[in-house]
This record gives C-alpha cells, sequence and structure tokens, in this order.
C-alpha cells in the first residue's frame, strides 16, 4: 500500500469545489452547523484541510505545517486549501518510502495516540478527514446548497434534476 498526498489532493480538489458552491450559493451558510454542538461548515473545511498536513508531514518525515491564516472567510480557508494542496503536491514521492515503519504520536481530542505509519495513514488520518469533509457536504446540503454526489467524489454522474425516490 501506497501512502501518499495522492487520495488527499483529489478530494482537497473536490472540498474546493464544494467550498465554491456554497459561495456561490449563499455565503452564510459557512457559519451553519449540523447539529448546535459541531463545529460550523468553515470550521469543518479549515479542520479537513488541516489533517491532510496532521497525516503526511509525520508520514514524509517532516514537521507539521500550517498555512491558516487570520482570514476566517470562504475566500481565505479556499486560500489555504490552495496552498496545502501546492505544499502536498510538491512532496517527493521518495519522502513516504519509509512512511510504514515511522511512529507517529498525535493527540485526539484529550487522548494521546500512537500509532505506526499505517495505521495512523487508514484508521486515524483517512477517517478524521473524511468525517469533516462530510460534515462540509452534509451541512452545505441541509442548507439547500445544490451540491449531489458527483459534487462530493468528482466520479459519479446524474442527470439534471435526478432525485431518488423516496
Amino acid at each position: 500500500m501506497t501512502m501518499s498526498p495522492r487520495v488527499f489532493l483529489h478530494y482537497l480538489d473536490r472540498l474546493d469545489h464544494l467550498l465554491e458552491c456554497v459561495e456561490s450559493f449563499d455565503p452564510a451558510v459557512a457559519a451553519n452547523r449540523l447539529h448546535p454542538g459541531m463545529a460550523p461548515l468553515l470550521q469543518q473545511a479549515r479542520t479537513a484541510i488541516g489533517f491532510t498536513l496532521r497525516v503526511c508531514c509525520p508520514l514524509a518525515g517532516r514537521d507539521i505545517v500550517s498555512f491558516q491564516g487570520d482570514d476566517f472567510t470562504l475566500g481565505g480557508v479556499r486560500g489555504e486549501l490552495a496552498r496545502t494542496a501546492a505544499y502536498l503536491a510538491g512532496l517527493p514521492a521518495e519522502a513516504f518510502d519509509d512512511a510504514g515503519g515511522r511512529r507517529v504520536d498525535t493527540v485526539a481530542g484529550f487522548a494521546e495516540l500512537r500509532f505506526d505509519g499505517p495505521d495512523y495513514f487508514l484508521l486515524y488520518g483517512l477517517p478524521n478527514f473524511f468525517f469533516h469533509f462530510s460534515m462540509v457536504y452534509a451541512i452545505a446540503r441541509q442548507a439547500g446548497v445544490p451540491v449531489g454526489k458527483a459534487d462530493f467524489d468528482g466520479f459519479h454522474a446524474y442527470p439534471a434534476g435526478f432525485s431518488f425516490p423516496a
């Protein structure tokens, strides 16, 4: 199994597309929450973006970097996403050659965790990224932003106006 930024780069592109859809529909949706105790859409996006770096940097043997700025708007977070994607795309493939043998210490909420490289990537990193990415999609859908599965994964295609039977 190859541990690399490839999956993150694809879904960062999808996340940018979702944020563009939100921005075009109604930028105020960025403040919406799926549930009162959960982070709003824009924070979910920022957390998903951050997870790509939290996962890839240690697996590539690098210190974790961040491209978060003070501009906590759709445009600012999309800029953060673009800088993150550029950084990840620039990581050489050989930086991940030893990823399987790396140990990664991290904090999840209040839990201190230690993983080997494959478990960190598969059991912690990918699920956490997709959790936050999915929340962006779910909040957008709940708010009426016209997005569907094709917008989520970039692979599906449905005819205009298609919906599944109730």
